[in-house]
């Protein structure tokens, strides 16, 4: 293993880590509205006690990793009980799934997390339950159950015409929503899949249960705020108002318990559809970043992102002014970003780049920082962590036998460390970039006017006395631009890109933050 044991280097990065921390301005953590979030599956992350799937403790015990890439929260995938391994469908919603521990485990993660001032968000999954939830096992015994009413129940012959209706949606492929729990004559809605069935919202002791979820998480648990599934489909998509008042309300019940609860919504859509959301989900997940940075490399049209990012600011921004922007350049629904990039190491360093010199409050899917692969199903998405090399690695999972991120495709974190070049201390570098420079964690968005090689793509972030201009060449091939004026002083490089007196030269897909002066 003597090759992978470059300790010049070693000292090098930590000299060069000194150096930064010493020269540039801190930025204060400004978690929500402009911090990181880290994503964990924790089914995946760390096991720490042999048994192959990922646990709480395994999470507690590599802080230290969220804490030194740069991350400022946690944002944790389902930890309730289910049946399933993604517990996307809840059985109970005041418990931890005994896989991956207790509740005094989880207690004492977000304990030892707060200490280094890392802020816990939970997956709150309450558009529907499991069927095998307590409420639905009652509900299902009949009409006249207490818990009937609990869900959204309708006869066979009410229903006719939409038992055969064929629907996909942007985030659901399921082509039925009603579903035969046996006898043929009442069908329940279950928006996902059958084994997910839709709670009823329309009744009030429904909501009065959520609120009380809510409460018990915030108030006894100590969370710091809830990531909202599904936040779209609580009522069907010609009830969209009721939806929206439904997250005021909620957003309401919610603030008298944690004034500064931080709520992020679920809502898979355009535009013009998500913005109602914002009264009651001041953060919302940018869908369009993701799938605009896609098509951007895939067209080579650099400013496609860029203007439609200033399009949604813009907008959000006459809704709600105080609107969270979760932009992510992947997530546990989509490939990974290696795998969407056709697997070019170029491209994942540059749209990293892209995500953090953006405005918005980014976050990170787990594994990302080394270069994670995973297609399709969603189990090879979300595969195990790998720490360090298969031999060593004694907190790789092992609940699934991994097809994508293996030890000859991925290189393992303990080995990227030590290596200058690697995904993971790139991840480290720009991120701290953006922690230390105000402009490119607080600043607006202004688009460069002037006319552009088709490829560039090129912005400007300021905040208070700080001016950057941003340029990024979505290309293989070299492309030059000037450099307005003042912008003189090189802030941050990738792939090369340099100034040549008032001339910037970006080589392929190449990077540059100027600093005016």
């Amino acid at each position: 293993m003597k090759k992978y044991l470059h300790l010049s280097v070693l000292l090098v990065l930590t000299l060069l880590t000194s150096c930064l921390t010493s020269s540039e301005s801190k930025v204060e953590n400004h978690w929500p509205h402009a911090g990181i979030t880290y994503e964990i599956f924790v089914q995946s992350f760390y096991d720490s006690d042999g048994d192959g799937i990922g646990d709480i403790n395994g999470v507690t015990k590599k802080l230290d990793h969220v804490k030194e890439l740069g991350a400022n929260a946690i944002w944790f995938m389902p930890i309730m009980p289910s049946p399933s391994y993604h517990k996307y469908d809840v059985t109970d919603y005041k418990a931890i799934h005994p896989d991956y521990g207790t509740m005094d485990d989880f207690k004492n993660l977000q304990e030892e997390a707060h200490k280094k001032d890392i802020k816990i968000v939970i997956d709150l999954i309450i558009n529907h339950t499991s069927s095998e939830h307590p409420w639905f096992v009652e509900s299902r015994k009949g009409r006249d159950n207490p818990y009937r009413d609990y869900y959204v129940w309708a006869q066979k012959d009410t229903i006719a015409d939409f038992l055969n209706k064929k629907t996909i949606t942007l985030d659901s492929d399921n082509i039925r929503q009603w579903h035969d729990p046996g006898q043929g004559e009442d069908f329940y809605y279950g928006f996902f899949i059958g084994g997910m069935p839709d709670l009823n919202f329309d009744n009030p002791q429904v909501r009065k249960e959520i609120y009380e979820i809510g409460r018990f998480w915030l108030e006894e648990i100590g969370v710091d705020g809830f990531r909202l599934d599904a936040a779209k489909h609580i009522y069907p998509d010609e009830r969209a108002v009721d939806n929206h008042a439904f997250w005021k309300e909620f957003r309401s019940e919610m603030t008298k318990i944690k004034p500064d609860v931080y709520l992020v919504g679920e809502v898979y859509d355009m535009k013009e559809v998500v913005a109602p959301y914002l009264p009651g989900l001041p953060a919302l997940f940018n869908f369009d970043f993701h799938y605009t940075l896609l098509k951007a490399y895939e067209e080579e049209n650099g400013m496609l992102l860029a203007n439609n990012q200033k399009a949604i600011l813009d907008f959000y921004q006459e809704i709600s002014p105080e609107f969270v922007d979760a932009t992510f350049s992947s997530n546990h629904d989509q490939p990974r970003l290696l795998n969407s990039l056709g697997g070019n190491p170029k491209k994942l360093k540059q749209a990293i780049a892209i995500l953090m010199t953006m405005p918005g409050a980014p976050y990170l899917y787990y594994g990302e920082e080394i270069g994670m692969l995973g297609e399709k199903p969603d189990e090879n998405i979300r595969e195990p962590f790998l720490w360090d090399i298969k031999a060593n690695d004694s907190g790789r999972a092992t609940w699934i036998e991994a097809e994508y991120s293996i030890d000859e495709m991925v290189t393992p974190l303990a080995i990227q460390k030590s290596m200058s070049t690697s995904f993971y201390n790139h991840y480290r570098e720009i991120i701290r970039l953006r922690n230390s420079h105000r402009a490119l964690a607080l600043g607006g968005l202004d688009l460069y006017e002037n006319e552009l090689p088709e490829p560039l793509m090129a912005y400007y972030r300021a905040y208070e006395d700080q001016q950057l201009f941003v340029v990024h060449n979505l290309s293989d091939m070299a492309k030059s631009l000037d450099a307005p004026d003042g912008y003189r002083e090189v802030l941050y490089s990738l792939g090369l890109a340099n100034l040549d007196e008032s001339i910037i030269v970006l080589p392929a897909y190449s990077s540059i933050v100027l600093e005016k002066k």
